[in-house]
């Protein structure tokens, strides 16, 4: 049936005439690869088009939007979905409310499901505004939510109780966790691998290891429900945070025979826990497996891989690993770099790290916040303070060059006001100061204590400095603001 249907679609795609899409639509939306620019533009090209093109095709379009976060085109695409004359299933309603959810905010998909027709109203809009209160930790509303769903006798599947199992995972609340699964049992509602994954965290959360292990033993008993390799990195990660590492490596081994398909995820996981067993043979074994089914070995892999080697302190290896990576990358990935210049810098290693800054600077890979984040914890550690200044000011510009912001820790804003107090710095405090405005839009009242304190203890006056704390919104304490009579002196 699946056969026939493909080629259908692929016959029906031949006789397309002028008036269609000359390829599919997702192929279009991707041409100039997956970024929110590139995908955005040939978006706008099309809804700007009089080119028509098949209701499936606008399905499927959406379906890898959305698994590449691509939200706001994929929101784009579905209201052009009426404009174009395609009746919605409430599938579609449900998938549009999420987006709108995600793009507008919870009031807005709120709006929408109230606009919705009566008959649209199912299990499938329910448990789609459902999902998006338990994503916002909107307890009340979700539980509410949940209630209607039963008051109304819609059919029930484990969707709407995993969202809610998440949310009381998320609010620190995992005792709520059991009960829910008694009422899927009663309510003849089947638990799915994602079901059991969550019961087993919610039993851990609170240390029942022996209780992770009986629901293991219902799920094999059960027998509907096959555990995946999902099922058993949750186990491993479980009895690893136990520190039961020998019940890991068990855990480890179904894993890996469930794994039959070599999926990139499994792998990556068998890596990871490993490692965090300590079991570096194993990681070795298991990395060989990787590169084996997967020849062109993704950066991500490296990531890991390097990641692992060096939390084992095997900085040979991951050296090693490094320089394989270098022979054959496609794309250079400065998140690689960073993780062995950390290694290098925890070592205390300076040069070594700066070196393989510059070598990532002359590949073309700036570094970005999270390089020069580790520089200055190094420089930090070593009382080093002017290059710590240096470091944040770059931290600071990379972060807002990449269109994102890198902001200080509060720790690391008191230390170095504090420097600035002590060697009376005043030109100093004041760049610091002016730099953290570019990346938050509120400044702790202490800065302002230690920027006016600076001053005092530098002998140095602002007059205007009374104006700048109005301004700022700021209220300094009655010890500080003696010291102010002092600075605003004309």
């Amino acid at each position: 049936m699946a056969v026939m249907e493909q080629w259908g679609r692929s016959k029906s795609v031949a006789k397309r005439s002028k008036k269609y899409l000359e390829e599919a639509l997702y192929k279009k939306l991707f041409k100039e690869g997956s970024s929110e620019v590139s995908v955005r533009r040939q978006l706008n090209d099309f809804l700007k088009s009089s080119k028509r093109v098949y209701k499936w095709e606008v399905g499927d379009s959406i379906k890898k939007l959305r698994q590449r976060n691509r939200f706001y085109p994929a929101l784009k695409l579905s209201e052009a979905m009426g404009r174009r004359g395609m009746n919605k299933t409430v599938s579609d309603q449900a998938i549009h409310l999420d987006l709108v959810a995600k793009t507008r905010g919870i009031v807005d998909s709120e709006n929408y499901f109230i606009d919705l027709p009566e008959t649209s109203k199912n299990h499938l809009t329910y448990g789609a505004l459902l999902n998006c209160y338990c994503k916002e930790l909107m307890t009340e509303k979700a539980e509410a939510v949940m209630e209607k769903m039963k008051e109304l006798k819609l059919a029930l599947s484990s969707m709407p109780y995993n969202s809610l199992m998440t949310l009381y995972t998320k609010i620190g609340q995992p005792e709520r966790i059991p009960s829910v699964i008694q009422e899927m049992k009663a309510c003849d509602v089947m638990l799915d691998t994602f079901t059991y994954n969550i019961w087993m965290r919610s039993l851990a959360a609170v240390n029942d290891i022996s209780g992770v292990e009986r629901v293991i033993e219902e799920m094999k008993r059960d027998g509907r429900v096959a555990g995946d390799w999902t099922t058993y990195s949750n186990l491993a990660s479980i009895y690893v945070d136990a520190g039961l590492f020998e019940k890991a490596e068990k855990a480890l081994k179904e894993l890996e025979k469930k794994n039959a398909c070599c999926d990139l995820s499994a792998f990556q996981f068998l890596i990871t826990l490993y490692g965090r067993t300590g079991n570096l043979l194993e990681v070795y074994r298991v990395w060989r497996s990787l590169r084996l089914a997967f020849p062109k070995t993704a950066n991500i892999s490296y990531l890991n891989m390097i990641q692992v080697l060096v939390n084992l302190k095997d900085l040979p290896g991951a050296e090693k690993c490094f320089r394989e990576w270098l022979s054959g990358y496609s794309t250079y990935d400065i998140r690689i770099v960073n993780v062995l210049i950390g290694a290098y810098a925890k070592d205390g290693l300076l040069e070594m790290a700066e070196k393989l800054r510059e070598q990532a600077r002359r590949s073309g890979a700036k570094p970005n916040a999270k390089t020069w984040e580790i520089f200055l914890d190094y420089h930090l550690r070593n009382e080093e303070i002017n290059s710590a200044v240096d470091c944040v000011a770059n931290a600071i510009s990379c972060g807002t060059s990449d269109g994102g912001k890198w902001v200080p820790s509060p720790e690391i804003i008191e230390t170095l006001m504090k420097h600035f107090e002590q060697e009376k710095d005043v030109e100093g405090a004041e760049g610091f100061v002016e730099n953290l405005k570019t990346v938050m839009d509120i400044l702790e009242v202490e800065v302002f204590e230690s920027l006016i304190r600076t001053y005092a203890a530098a002998g140095r006056t602002s007059p205007i400095m009374r104006r700048r704390l109005k301004m700022e919104n700021v209220e300094v304490s009655e010890e500080v603001d003696k010291l102010l009579d002092m600075v605003c002196m004309e």
